[in-house]
């Protein structure tokens, strides 16, 4: 791996994980599923016209189709739309780290849905990783915990895993701009109903919820898609899903410099050892990508 795939690497991760932080300030003051489709909408229409600027069409594989419905249903209007109504009553660290044991729900559901041979680091890994959950939420058991919160966001963890196992169907046939594009004007028309169905239109515009909502519009919306695609193309999916391990140690650390979230010992027990979790899978299925 190049210094400038790792760079990628390291610059997915952070943006990735720093979506949780930016969202609880957003939810602090709008409506969470109007502000999420609005953010869909707009970063949607960049996508598709930055997909047609550079030659892409909408001509895509029946596969293709079938991930963009299914991603944008899943991941944008699931996952994050259960998120942001969680992230009313629970901390930004707690859903990132809840959103960060996705690797291990794909390895899982490979194994068992799939059939997928996993060796025993990765079966060591996914031990480790439900023994890190369960420490870190025995430890904020004691605090107080929004169970439904918590509901919410293990949900939108299992509707992101379906996403990301979707995406096996997008990854030929080209116009992935496109299909990123696409799959976001998905998530905002679905989450835009929802949102007229369930919820008060609101919106306190402070000059935070304005940035956070610029940033989160720009950077997880776009620039982090990209650069995970063109880190995909660079060094492959098995060895940049790799990455991934960092996304509990960043969402923990800037929820605690931005938010001031109190980190307790046990919490970094638990990410350190849902991140060696996760480290393990991806490097077993590394292994396996090889042997």
């Amino acid at each position: 791996m190049d210094i400038r795939a790792l760079l990628m690497g390291l610059t997915f991760a952070f943006i990735w994980s720093s979506a949780f932080t930016s969202a609880r300030v957003i939810v602090a003051d709008a409506a969470p599923l109007a502000s999420l489709a609005l953010r869909f909408l707009i970063s949607g229409l960049i996508g598709v016209a930055i997909a047609r600027a550079i030659g892409q069409t909408w001509r895509l594989t029946r596969g293709q189709w079938r991930a963009t419905l299914i991603f944008g249903l899943c991941q944008n209007a699931i996952y994050l739309g259960l998120n942001f109504i969680a992230m009313q009553t629970v901390q930004a660290s707690l859903a990132s780290i809840i959103a960060s044991t996705m690797p291990l729900m794909v390895a899982f559901a490979g194994w068992i849905i799939f059939r997928d041979r996993l060796p025993i680091m990765g079966i060591g890994g996914l031990i480790l990783g439900i023994i890190g959950v369960l420490i870190i939420m025995s430890s904020r058991l004691e605090t107080g915990l929004d169970l439904y919160g918590v509901t919410l966001c293990v949900i939108g963890a299992i509707a992101l895993t379906i996403a990301t196992l979707s995406m096996r169907s997008a990854s030929s046939g080209g116009n992935l701009m496109m299909v990123v594009g696409l799959q976001m004007l998905v998530g905002s028309a679905i989450l835009a109903v929802a949102s007229a169905a369930t919820e008060s239109m609101y919106v306190n515009l402070t000059p935070a919820v304005a940035f956070a909502f610029a940033y989160t519009t720009i950077f997880p919306g776009l620039v982090a898609t990209w650069i995970w695609f063109a880190l995909v193309e660079r060094i492959g999916a098995t060895r940049a899903a790799t990455f991934h391990f960092l996304n509990p140690f960043f969402g923990v650390a800037i929820a605690a410099m931005l938010l001031g979230e109190r980190i307790g010992p046990l919490d970094i027990l638990g990410v350190a050892i849902i991140a060696a979790g996760i480290l393990a899978v991806q490097l077993s299925r590394q292994a396996k990508t090889h042997s």
